[in-house]
């Protein structure tokens, strides 16, 4: 049977068809046009003949940044800090969420407290940049890593979740023998894997996106991850920052620094869309966890 729907609930669905086409729109039509300038001519992107479609189709662009050197190694280092971080930062938020998500565990509510404490108040910069110069960790991928080794906010995903799994599980492996440490990796985390996916990603994107990190605590031009790679190809596009000074003839008779900026940005983007499907029916289901109570 067809529900008959009410002039005010036809007027709001489609006044959020419209809204959300908006924000759609928003998003996807910078990303065409930056696709299409990164596969437009010369001559095209320099007359601003470039908008939602190629002109010229030419592949000069993606050309010079699949064989450009430094662009790799900066992909190399930051899809180190993702792997490493990412996996340090599911050890730690495991290893504390468990034990916290217990309601039988002495001094819980004070460690909650001073956990939730660092969600409200961050370290300042100064402080923070000084106490990583004197940890000696300044042009070193720790820097970027050992700060955030956990996130608050993940933690208490991690715990709502965790308190959703039957005590009587964590019961009966106990009288089998299991210890607390064999529970947490045999029990609660393959049973946790929708919350684990969820975080895996939110750290990942974390990491992949960090820019002020490597901003602060990384000058060396060999240890540069992605992000300020593409922060200095943008804002000031030089022949080091594009791939060495031996590439000026090609730089100029068949690249402009707008087409190169734009290609580079592309395939720094291309990993995130193609690994995000694969992650996106644990991810939804991870994030709806817990926001119902029966």
């Amino acid at each position: 049977m067809r529900i008959r729907r009410t002039f005010g609930e036809a007027t709001f669905d489609a006044f959020n068809y419209i809204l959300l086409a908006f924000f759609c729109l928003a998003v996807v039509v910078p990303l065409l046009y930056v696709i299409a300038g990164s596969l437009s001519s010369n001559e095209a992107i320099t007359h601003s003949e470039v908008f939602l479609w190629p002109v010229g189709l030419s592949f000069d662009n993606y050309d010079f940044v699949i064989h450009n050197r430094v662009f790799w190694r900066s992909f190399g280092v930051t899809a180190v800090i993702v792997i490493v971080g990412t996996t340090i930062n599911m050890v730690m938020t495991l290893l504390t969420s468990y034990p916290l998500s217990k309601s039988w565990l002495g001094g819980r509510k004070p460690i909650l407290l001073f956990i939730i404490f660092t969600m409200i108040f961050q370290a300042p910069m100064v402080p923070m940049y000084l106490l990583i110069k004197e940890l000696h960790l300044l042009n070193s991928i720790w820097a970027l890593i050992v700060p955030g080794a956990l996130s608050a906010f993940n933690m208490m995903l991690c715990i709502t979740f965790l308190r959703s799994i039957p005590e009587e599980l964590f019961e009966a492996a106990r009288v089998d023998g299991m210890s607390e440490y064999g529970i947490l990796w045999r029990i609660v985390t393959p049973l946790s894997m929708p919350i684990n996916v969820t975080l895996i990603l939110f750290y990942a994107v974390g990491h992949w996106n960090n820019y002020l990190g490597p901003l602060l605590y990384v000058t060396d031009p060999a240890k540069q991850p992605l992000q300020l790679y593409l922060y200095n190809l943008i804002s000031q596009f030089d022949m080091d920052s594009a791939g060495g000074a031996s590439s000026v003839l090609e730089l100029s008779s068949k690249l402009t620094p707008q087409g190169l900026q734009m290609a580079t940005i592309i395939v720094a983007t291309v990993p995130v869309i193609i690994i995000y499907p694969f992650l996106q029916k644990h991810f939804i289901k991870g994030a709806l966890l817990g926001s119902v109570k029966e």
